[in-house]
């Protein structure tokens, strides 16, 4: 008899994901030319906050992992935003333990103030730290249990805020430096993970935090996605799920047209104060289609100074007005003092630039 359903969907999932890994550790040596002396067996990290998803994935690894001639870990990170946080972070390293996953770390973070909001501080907090215990322990990869409802709430949040194709596409299922942050349960959902730990009798630890209503997510999640499945029907995680792979694929092949169109319309100018400015042409950029031209400004912006964050749609109009609608207008302040300015044929971005508007006569 083999394992519940619910049980052999994580682990084929993790399965596909722990393939990958051997597999691109193997190009690796082979391009590095190191075929003689293979070294020991990789290390796949886990990050595991005690919820369901996390630890379905857990006991998934734990089982796939020595299969496959892989080193098995797992990492909880302690956010300290609520009572006990340490009891429990103690208690999920010892389920990872028992899971015979080795090595097990639980690190603090302190999450500062920031702009952005404490939902995304705390995600910030979170992957320096999984990034800080990936470097030092020498891991090939870390799984993350993302779910495909998770995905749907992805692609909500970026619908409501009109953040475009990129932010349609919700979350990769390969991210990070070097590739490091795997996510093999995009296609399945919650309550597989879920029926996965009941079958094997896995405790798990529901964060409070999810439910609460003064979290953007919450609310998504318990609120908006159920309105939106009885205004709707059955099928519209499934089908916000599906947005994120389809605008992937667009947002891919226009990022790729945009790279290449870089090339052609940007010279990066050395500053006076460490700053890197940035120069575009002007007729160059109105020849490209709206779509790629954006693309560009937003990448040259980024270059100039701008930081990703806070560089939003309404931000790369009014520089696009620069373009396509030039009427001698003032430079535009963009986040991060960058200026963006017509000078002739030219477009200039550049942080802190006194750059002169351009006569109106």
């Amino acid at each position: 008899m083999g394992p519940h359903p619910a049980v052999a969907a994580i682990r084929l999932a993790v399965r596909r994901a722990l393939h990958d890994v051997l597999s691109e550790q193997a190009a690796l040596r082979e391009k590095a030319g190191d075929t003689t002396n293979p070294p020991g067996p990789p290390l796949v990290l886990v990050a595991c906050s005690g919820g369901a998803d996390s630890m379905a994935l857990a006991s998934a690894l734990a089982f796939e992992a020595p299969r496959l001639g892989l080193r098995a870990g797992g990492v909880t990170v302690d956010h300290g935003l609520q009572a006990g946080s340490a009891d429990r972070a103690r208690e999920v390293t010892e389920r990872l333990t028992a899971l015979r996953l080795e090595p097990v770390e639980s690190i603090a973070v302190t999450i500062g103030r920031t702009n952005t909001g404490p939902e995304a501080a705390a995600r910030d907090a979170r992957y320096a730290a999984l990034d800080e215990a990936a470097d030092r322990c020498g891991a090939a990869a870390v799984l993350l249990g993302h779910t495909r409802d998770d995905q749907a709430e992805t692609v909500l949040l970026g619908l409501a805020r009109g953040s475009g194709t990129r932010s349609l596409s919700g979350m990769a299922e390969v991210t990070g430096p070097n590739d490091r942050y795997r996510r093999p349960f995009l296609t399945i959902d919650r309550q597989t993970t879920r029926r996965a730990c009941l079958a094997q009798s896995l405790p798990v630890w529901d964060d409070p935090h999810n439910d609460d209503p003064a979290y953007t997510r919450s609310r998504v999640r318990h609120e908006a996605l159920p309105m939106l499945e009885k205004a709707l029907g059955k099928g519209v995680v499934e089908a916000l799920a599906r947005t994120a792979r389809l605008s992937r694929d667009d947002a891919d092949a226009l990022d790729s047209w945009a790279l290449q169109a870089e090339r052609t319309v940007r010279t990066d100018v050395p500053g006076t104060d460490g700053w890197d400015g940035v120069e575009l042409d002007t007729a160059r950029l109105y020849a490209l289609p709206s779509a790629v031209r954006r693309r560009v400004l937003r990448r040259a912006a980024i270059a100039a100074g701008a930081p990703a964050g806070s560089l939003f749609a309404r931000h790369l109009e009014e520089v696009d007005r620069l373009i396509t609608a030039w009427r001698g207008q003032r430079p535009i302040n963009l986040p991060g003092r960058v200026e963006a300015g017509r000078q002739g044929g030219r477009l200039v971005l550049r942080h802190g630039s006194p750059t002169p508007p351009a006569p109106t006569g």
